[in-house]
């Protein structure tokens, strides 16, 4: 029977998130059979569909809101159907590993039964959740507790840890107490002919001179609450030539859309939502200045941020927070700014890269250079299939002899549409 994977993501859908599609279609072209199981997004209805090969089973999930409620019921209703697909997809397909993606930590109760069948559980450390609590919240009370008891229950059931990278791989080490040997670092980034520069459209400046772009998710941790306070700092200063750009969808985008609204900027700052990826890089290669304003804290500290990369890749200057991950990313091709001091020095960074054109000339084609050569998804990908190859060359962790997946003549899942076609971005 060929190599099947199931891989599981909760917290976005398919193929809107570039590391689960990159990863999806790489072990596809490599002689993997992939099943993908995630949520059902307003664009993407679909129960089921096959894009490039790749089956897509996608349930059901509650309106998104803010709160640790919202959160708690997204991660109950999730974690039922998940539960009730994976079986279903395993007796109409059958499958060898499960591959699953956080956030939450809760994937592995998913993956538990199956491990007595011989299935082995790859854990894709996406986001380091105990960390990602304390960036929402700023509580460190039960439910804080619960995550990290969380944390240490995936490491513990997992055969094979992804990490993103070498900050995430210390943490499954050290926290996790896996074996070196078990741990991988594939990292982030989009592949080399994804981002390709496009000719600038000054229709996006909006009639300013220079514009800054960002691309990502919103929310509480991202800092965009931050970035409209750079912008009002910049209006006040007395500079009309600048506009801000921001483009992705969250759950923070109502709140700020009225923050803009409230400090009367909206001749100075757009948010985009989510919008199709061809005017995403159209934007990007517009945009005379990136910009990543992550809130300080540990979190955003130890995370790679795909953004960093794309931004790389179209060879735009950045500027961003002083970080460990993002400083190890970007290097050259940014300008960190002094988290004491985060709106002034955010926005005295920006000005002085729109003041300098040759710098930032010179910041882009280092970031693109090292894009190429170090950090697009082509090169992660021999790390990706040397995790697998490990996960299946280690014995199973059960007694008794490994189950092969069952194969049945149930009745076909909800199946009503095989389509194939574009891809869309999770931002």
């Amino acid at each position: 029977m060929k190599k099947t994977v199931l891989i599981i993501v909760e917290n976005s859908a398919v193929p809107f998130d570039p590391r689960v599609w990159n990863e999806a279609t790489c072990l596809q072209a490599h002689g993997y059979r992939v099943i993908v199981l995630c949520q059902r997004a307003p664009s993407h209805l679909l129960k089921y569909e096959v894009l490039d090969g790749i089956h897509i089973y996608r349930h059901p999930m509650p309106k998104e809101g803010p709160g640790m409620t919202a959160y708690a019921l997204e991660y109950v209703w999730a974690l039922f159907f998940e539960f009730l697909y994976a079986w279903r997809i395993y007796f109409k397909h059958g499958f060898h590993v499960i591959q699953g993606c956080n956030p939450p930590d809760d994937i592995f109760l998913v993956a538990l039964p199956f491990k007595l069948l011989g299935v082995k559980y790859i854990f894709d450390h996406h986001d380091a959740c105990p960390e990602l609590y304390l960036a929402k919240y700023s509580k460190r009370g039960i439910l804080y507790r619960l995550t990290v008891l969380l944390e240490k229950l995936t490491y513990r059931c997992a055969d094979i840890v992804m990490a993103t990278n070498e900050s995430y791989k210390t943490l499954a080490l050290t926290r996790g107490r896996c074996n070196q040997d078990d741990v991988f670092v594939v990292r982030n980034g989009p592949k080399l002919a994804k981002f390709p520069v496009v000719r600038p459209n000054d229709a996006w400046k909006y009639g300013k001179r220079y514009l800054v772009g960002y691309v990502g998710v919103m929310s509480v941790q991202d800092g965009l609450d931050i970035l409209v306070d750079v912008a009002q700092r910049i209006k006040e200063q007395g500079r009309k030539d600048v506009h801000f750009t921001c483009v992705g969808p969250g759950p923070a985008l109502p709140m700020l859309k009225a923050l803009v609204s409230g400090k009367n900027l909206e001749d100075m700052v757009t948010f985009t939502g989510r919008i199709p990826e061809a005017e995403l890089i159209e934007i990007l290669s517009t945009a005379d200045v990136c910009v990543n304003p992550d809130r300080p804290c540990e979190m955003n500290n130890i995370s790679t941020m795909i953004k960093i990369t794309e931004y790389m890749a179209l060879g735009k200057p950045i500027v961003q927070f002083e970080s460990k991950e993002g400083m190890f990313t970007a290097r050259e091709a940014s300008l960190y700014a002094n988290p004491e001091d985060q709106v002034g020095e955010f926005a005295n960074k920006i000005l002085w890269l729109l003041d300098h054109p040759s710098e930032r000339e010179k910041m882009g084609r280092f970031g693109r250079r090292r894009f190429e050569s170090e950090i697009s998804w082509e090169h992660s990908i021999p790390h990706l299939l040397a995790a697998y190859q490990r996960a299946f060359d280690k014995k199973p962790r059960n007694r008794g002899p490994a189950l092969q997946p069952v194969r049945t003549v149930c009745e076909p899942v909800e199946e009503p549409e095989v389509v194939s076609g574009a891809i869309d971005r999770k931002h």
